[in-house]
């Protein structure tokens, strides 16, 4: 019996002496919503739609280049991240699919890219832009340009609920639109363009906003690219070159790189999964009870066809408007559409209580901003004045 007893303990330990070092180790989830997982490119274009011309180059070829060697340069120095493409061939991908592949693959990065042209010959340099409201007429062209591929689509009416690409009047809902992760969004538009400026030593035309549909439609940080102009000789035979390309996409990368170690350390990034509740994203410094400074503000009465509030934040999921999801703020409530919730903040009779109970809230959430409702409907302070005029 005492032999056999130490015979079945030698086997054992020659049994763990052979188990591979990884079975024993404790198991770490790959998950973690602080890391970078998956990165979703898009070029422009495609197909029956060439994007903006010059001379004989079309952008819808430059593009795919300039994202495929970005894609290899990412893999190369990343295995561990998941790269996308909204299309890898010369085909047409329609704008709506190419926000949903980016939704479906539960993206942490949303990158389109592009190639401009003007009527001005000496135009030149790059611009990235995230989603927002124009601030300029030429902001609103480029979006104009952009967003007319959908012309293309079959049905694009329903698709895009009448949105109009050449109407200046469509772009009033960009608006009302707070992308959820601008914060980000901006922070990887800002990298881009140092980077371009400093190392492809490209002409920086700098950061902007402007009503992209693409990027309206996804739900990670997201940031559009016009690499240059095809339109200028100069650039467009640099744009079409290998070493061009090289340099774009390389200096794209090394903004990503940066882009992702700042995430990764930064916790008040928060990127959020679809699979996760969204939450407020938490700031450094934040005052997280300003609302008992002026929750008596709020002072309109139930029978106003008109008063002001503050959109403090709009989410692709619904959030119960309690004071524990908004950093301790009071009197908040959700509007929602098919696409969107958006949360405000306190209803007010006059602009100006608005104006200085925004200054408290911005202290806590810092893309807020003023809105106004007529017969329970949301409105832009901008088509306000213009019916009061």
């Amino acid at each position: 019996m005492e032999k056999k007893g130490l015979l079945n303990i030698v086997i054992l330990l020659l049994l763990l002496l052979n188990l591979p070092f990884g079975s024993l180790a404790k198991h770490v989830p790959q998950n973690d919503e602080s890391h970078i997982r998956v990165v979703v490119i898009d070029p422009g274009h495609g197909g029956i739609d060439p994007g903006t011309t010059g001379g004989n180059i079309q952008e819808k070829d430059i593009v795919l280049k300039i994202a495929l060697k970005l894609g290899d340069y990412i893999e190369s120095s990343f295995p561990e991240i998941k790269v996308v493409y909204t299309r890898k061939t010369d085909v047409f991908i329609p704008l709506y699919r190419r926000a949903d592949i980016a939704n479906k693959a539960e993206a942490d990065l949303f990158i389109s890219i592009h190639a401009n042209a003007v009527d001005h010959r000496g135009v030149q340099g790059t611009e990235t832009f995230v989603l927002g409201q124009h601030r300029s007429d030429d902001n609103l062209e480029v979006a104009k340009k952009e967003n007319a591929v959908i012309l293309l689509e079959d049905d694009y009416t329903s698709t895009y609920e009448g949105f109009d690409p050449n109407s200046p009047e469509s772009y009033i809902m960009f608006e009302l639109v707070q992308d959820e992760y601008k914060e980000q969004s901006i922070s990887l538009a800002n990298e881009i363009q140092n980077e371009f400026r400093v190392r492809a030593l490209r002409k920086d035309r700098s950061v902007k906003e402007a009503g992209f549909l693409v990027l309206r439609q996804t739900t990670m940080p997201s940031v559009l690219i016009e690499t240059g102009f095809l339109s200028n000789v100069t650039e467009r035979n640099y744009l079409s070159s290998e070493t061009g390309q090289d340099h774009l996409a390389s200096a794209i990368f090394r903004a990503f790189k940066a882009y992702k170690a700042d995430v990764e350390k930064k916790s008040s990034f928060h990127l959020v999964t679809e699979d996760l509740p969204p939450q407020p994203m938490e700031r450094e410094n934040a005052q997280p009870e300003i609302a008992n400074t002026y929750e008596l503000s709020n002072i309109v009465s139930p029978s106003q066809s008109l008063f002001y509030s503050i959109q403090i934040m709009a989410l692709k999921k619904k959030l119960d408007p309690t004071p524990a999801n908004f950093n301790g703020l009071k009197n908040v409530f959700r509007v929602d559409d098919k696409r969107i919730s958006r949360y405000f903040s306190g209803k007010y009779a006059t602009l100006q209580e608005a104006e200085i109970n925004l200054n408290l809230i911005s202290t806590t959430f810092e893309s807020a901003f003023i809105v106004a409702f007529q017969n329970n409907e949301l409105i832009s302070l901008k088509k306000l004045q213009e019916k009061q005029n």
